[in-house]
C-alpha cells in the first residue's frame, strides 16, 4: 500500500515538473459584449439567406438590447399574412409566449433549439423557407432572415477536371418576357476539400438558383440589390412564370484523392511522461470521439456527424468500407427506387429503413480527418399486431434451443447412468 501512495505522488510530482502552466495562471481575457455595439436597425429589413436542403443550419440574432437576456423566434411563411405569424418554442425551456395563444408548427418544431439567441435548425427541408424574426416576448423585433431552403433537382457525378481559375461559376437560364424582368441563373460554390484522405474519397459542388432584376423588394437587404435567391420573398409575385418552373438548386460530385497531412507533433511534456512510464508515442490512443446509439429496428434512422455544418466535407464508412455518394446518394437515378442505405443532400446517412444488419461501427470524416466513431445497435422491436413467432429467426431459434436441449439431457443422462453403474460395481466388487 505504501509503495503505491509513493509512485502515485511520484507520478504527480513529475507532472508538476513537466507541465509549467500548473505554475502560472492567466485570467481569461474579458471579451467585449458584441450587442454593446451593435445597434438594431430602426426599419425592420429581411436579409437573404440560401441554403440546400438537408442540411443544419444556424441563424444567430446579431443584434438586440442589453436589457434583453432572452429571445423568442417567431416564422411566418413567405405569402403568409402577418396573423399567421408563429412563435418558436424548444424543449429546453426556451419558450416565453403561452403556446395556448400562439399556433405553432409540430413539424418545424421538433427539428430546431436556440441555443445562445441564435436559432439551429437541423435538416432544413423546403417547407422551412420563409421569414425568421429574432424578437422579445412583447414583441419587439430586432433582426430578421429570408430563407430560403432549396431542394437539388440534379445530382450529377463529374470526372476530376482541371483547377478553375475562379471560384464561383454562373450558369444563366434565361426566363421571362422579351423584355428580360429577370434573369435565372445558378451561382456555384467552390468545390470542397476532399472529404477523406488517404484513400479515394469525393469532392462536392453546391449550385444555388438565384435571379437577377431590378424589380426586387427593397426590404429585402442583400449584397447585391439585383440579386436574390430564386424562393425569396423578395422575388414579386408577378414572375409567376419564375415561380412555377420549379427552379432549385444542383449538387456535382467528383472523385478526389489526397495524401493525409502528418499529425500535429504532441507536446514535449505529454510524451516525456510516457516514455516515463514506459510507452512509446506509437502506442498513444488516436484521439476520436466514440458515441454509443441503438435503434429500433425497420424504422427510419438518420445519422449525422458531430461538429458538421452546412458547408463542410463530410463522409462517411462502415468499419474499414466507404460509403461513396455515387452508390448512396438520394435522387441518383430518376425513376428508380432509392436505395435504403443513403446520403442525403445534408451529408446525413440515411437508413429507411434502419434493419438489424445494420448494427456495427461506423465513421464520419470533416474537412478530410475522421471525427468520430459511432457504435449502432439496431434492435428487434415487436409493436401491435406482433408475435414472437412472426419474427424471421424464430424457428432457427426454436431448433437451436432444441438441439441444446437435447444434448444436455443426453449429457446429464450419460453421467447418471455412469455413477449408477460406478456403484453398482463397486457394490458386487465388496461383496
Amino acid at each position: 500500500m505504501c509503495d503505491a501512495t509513493f509512485i502515485l505522488l511520484l507520478v504527480l510530482l513529475v507532472l508538476l515538473i513537466l507541465c509549467p502552466e500548473a505554475w502560472t495562471y492567466e485570467a481569461p481575457e474579458v471579451k467585449q459584449d458584441v450587442f454593446a455595439t451593435t445597434a438594431c436597425p430602426a426599419f425592420l429589413t429581411f436579409t437573404n439567406a440560401a441554403y440546400l436542403a438537408g442540411v443544419t443550419l444556424e441563424l444567430p440574432c446579431r443584434c438586440k438590447p442589453q436589457q434583453v437576456q432572452s429571445v423568442v423566434w417567431f416564422f411566418r411563411k413567405h405569402l403568409g399574412s402577418s396573423g399567421e405569424t408563429r412563435a418558436l418554442t424548444d424543449h429546453h425551456g426556451n419558450k416565453l409566449l403561452d403556446p395556448r395563444h400562439v399556433p405553432h408548427s409540430a413539424d418545424l418544431q421538433s427539428r430546431f433549439a436556440i441555443r445562445l439567441f441564435s436559432l439551429l435548425i437541423f435538416r432544413a427541408g423546403a417547407d422551412d423557407s420563409g421569414v425568421y424574426i429574432c424578437g422579445s416576448a412583447h414583441k419587439d423585433f430586432f433582426y430578421s432572415y429570408d430563407l430560403d431552403i432549396q431542394e437539388a433537382r440534379t445530382l450529377s457525378f463529374t470526372p476530376r477536371l482541371a483547377p478553375e481559375t475562379t471560384s464561383e461559376k454562373r450558369k444563366e437560364r434565361r426566363l421571362g418576357s422579351a423584355r428580360l424582368l429577370y434573369r435565372v441563373f445558378t451561382s456555384f460554390r467552390p468545390w470542397s476539400v476532399c472529404d477523406r484522405c488517404g484513400v479515394p474519397g469525393e469532392q462536392v459542388r453546391i449550385g444555388l438558383c438565384y435571379v437577377h432584376s431590378h424589380f426586387l423588394h427593397v426590404r429585402y437587404r442583400r449584397a447585391n440589390q439585383t440579386v436574390a435567391s430564386c424562393g425569396s420573398g423578395a422575388v414579386p409575385r408577378a414572375f409567376g412564370k419564375l415561380k412555377r418552373s420549379r427552379v432549385g438548386a444542383k449538387l456535382e460530385v467528383r472523385s478526389c484523392q489526397v495524401i493525409c497531412p502528418p499529425p500535429a507533433p504532441r507536446p514535449s511534456s505529454i510524451l516525456s511522461l510516457m516514455a516515463f512510464l514506459g510507452y512509446n508515442s506509437a502506442s498513444l490512443p488516436v484521439e476520436v470521439p466514440v458515441f454509443y446509439l441503438s435503434h429500433p429496428a425497420d424504422r427510419v434512422l438518420t445519422l449525422g456527424c458531430p461538429g458538421a455544418r452546412a458547408n463542410m466535407a463530410v463522409a462517411w464508412d462502415r468499419g474499414s468500407e466507404p460509403i461513396y455518394r455515387y452508390e448512396h446518394a438520394t435522387g441518383r437515378t430518376l425513376g428508380a427506387s432509392p436505395p435504403r442505405l443513403q446520403i442525403d443532400t445534408g451529408h446525413h446517412l440515411l437508413f429507411n429503413p434502419a434493419k438489424i444488419q445494420d448494427s456495427g461501427i461506423y465513421y464520419c470524416w470533416l474537412q478530410g480527418r475522421q471525427a468520430a466513431e459511432i457504435r449502432l445497435l439496431v434492435y428487434l422491436r415487436l409493436g401491435r399486431g406482433q408475435s414472437v413467432t412472426s419474427h424471421p429467426e424464430f424457428q432457427i431459434a426454436v431448433k437451436t434451443v432444441l438441439t441444446w436441449y437435447a444434448v444436455m439431457t443426453a449429457v446429464f443422462c450419460i453421467l447418471v447412468f455412469g455413477r449408477a453403474g460406478v456403484r453398482h460395481l463397486r457394490d458386487t466388487h465388496v461383496d
